[in-house]
């Protein structure tokens, strides 16, 4: 019995059962404070060998916090080992499947919208549904299909010839609904808004939007465990999926990504291998010298975070350009709900991360402006965001795009 529990929770971490919902009952989430080598060293062996634990962020330095979700039967040696390594560590969520039950009630019928999360094919009908009704404005093209061979869309709107290009991209990691929830909405405010701001915005740049760029990974969190990461390739007997974030060319596999397929910050075999990563870069690169700003959509922590995350990276030389731009933006979003965002590079505010989209859109192909939006919230929900903070994060974000492009703009990027 013993056997086949362990095999489940193995299964479970390695993305091998489809089907039957995975859940999370009891499970609860601790927040780990790593201070020191020692207990950096052990929370990476845990990481390595599971055993029913799961790591919301992976520990890769010293001086950074961890969310850590502890199984019911784990509870007893989770407590003792702080207790041995005398780690600072709090409950963030006493329930895990509380959280997910309380996200995701029993789908109404009603029209699309933002009181809850959508399924991919929902988000896909509703895109198709905006480009018929706005013709001369988005065009939509699949740019590729997914290892499950499902299609990865890209939206463009334009309002007029000549407009400096913005890229972005969301739901890299599957897990995150709030990205793809949140640019479906920007979408619809881009079409329908009267705020002068956000016309402005609207009208004055090409939106280059691919909504849901894991699919696969998007599905699976939907179906089977609300928890998955990664994409959905099988690179091992034993375990699925790729960090598509730790899979982009240019400094890939320089720290803060791993080269164990179980782990979910496995690199993959080599930078640019998953299909799903070459559609986002042949598509990015068939649009690049229209490109003035790559954002890429995450979550969750609060951050705006600029290039580099490799290990010993150096600043980007317009850093302070864009700490500029951030630190407009993290005033507006603040100034909407009072929602802290913290701003600078991957390595210096969040931790080591290499071979990330922004990243190989700045350093390899020299695109002016690149950052990663770390949205809501600091960790008490952490993936799990209530749908009914849909909205105000959709509302903060779009606050805080209207002041990072002014303030671009202002300081000369931006022009065509």
């Amino acid at each position: 019995m013993v056997f086949k529990s362990a095999f489940l929770l193995l299964c479970l971490a390695a993305g091998l059962l489809q089907g039957e919902q995975v859940r999370y009952d009891n499970y609860r989430v601790y927040e780990v404070a790593i201070a020191n080598q020692q207990q950096l060293e052990v929370f990476q062996h845990l990481e390595r060998y599971p055993d029913g634990y799961l790591f919301w962020e992976s520990p890769v330095q010293t001086n950074m916090k961890v969310n850590i979700v502890v199984p019911p039967h784990k509870f007893a040696e989770f407590e003792e080992l702080s207790g041995h390594l005398e780690v600072a560590s709090r409950l963030r969520i006493p329930n895990l499947q509380q959280l997910i039950d309380e996200e995701s009630p029993k789908k109404s019928r009603r029209a699309f919208g933002w009181e809850e999360y959508q399924t991919l094919e929902d988000i896909y009908t509703w895109i198709d549904e905006q480009v018929a009704q706005y013709p001369t404005i988005l065009t939509v093209e699949t740019i590729g299909r997914s290892y499950e061979n499902r299609e990865v869309k890209a939206v463009k709107m334009s309002y007029k010839s000549g407009n400096p290009g913005v890229f972005i991209e969301a739901n890299i990691h599957a897990r995150e609904w709030i990205t793809s929830a949140t640019v479906t909405w920007l979408i619809n405010e881009f079409l329908t808004s009267t705020d002068p701001n956000v016309r402005d915005l609207a009208e004055n740049y090409d939106w280059y939007i691919l909504p849901v760029v894991n699919p696969d990974g998007f599905h699976y969190t939907k179906t089977t465990n609300r928890l998955w990461r990664k994409n959905r390739y099988p690179h091992s007997v034993l375990c699925y999926g790729v960090d598509m974030n730790r899979n982009f060319p240019g400094h890939w596999m320089e720290g803060g990504a791993s080269a164990i397929p179980c782990s979910d910050t496995f690199g993959g075999p080599e930078a640019g291998s998953e299909i799903e990563t070459q559609n986002i870069m042949n598509y990015f690169i068939s649009v690049k010298d229209n490109i003035h700003a790559y954002l890429s959509f995450h979550s969750y922590g609060q951050y705006i975070l600029f290039p580099f995350g490799h290990e010993g990276a150096e600043y980007s030389e317009n850093y302070y350009d864009m700490m500029e731009m951030g630190e407009a933006a993290a005033v507006a979003i603040y100034n909407r709900f009072g929602t802290l965002y913290e701003i600078g590079t991957t390595s210096d505010v969040l931790y080591i991360a290499s071979g990330s989209s922004p990243d190989w859109a700045h350093g390899t192909h020299g695109t002016p402006v690149a950052a990663t939006f770390e949205f809501r919230d600091n960790g008490y929900h952490g993936f799990i965001l209530p749908p009914d903070q849909i909205l105000p994060n959709a509302m903060e974000v779009l606050d805080g795009l209207v002041a990072f492009f002014r303030k671009g703009k202002d300081i000369g990027y931006f022009t065509v």
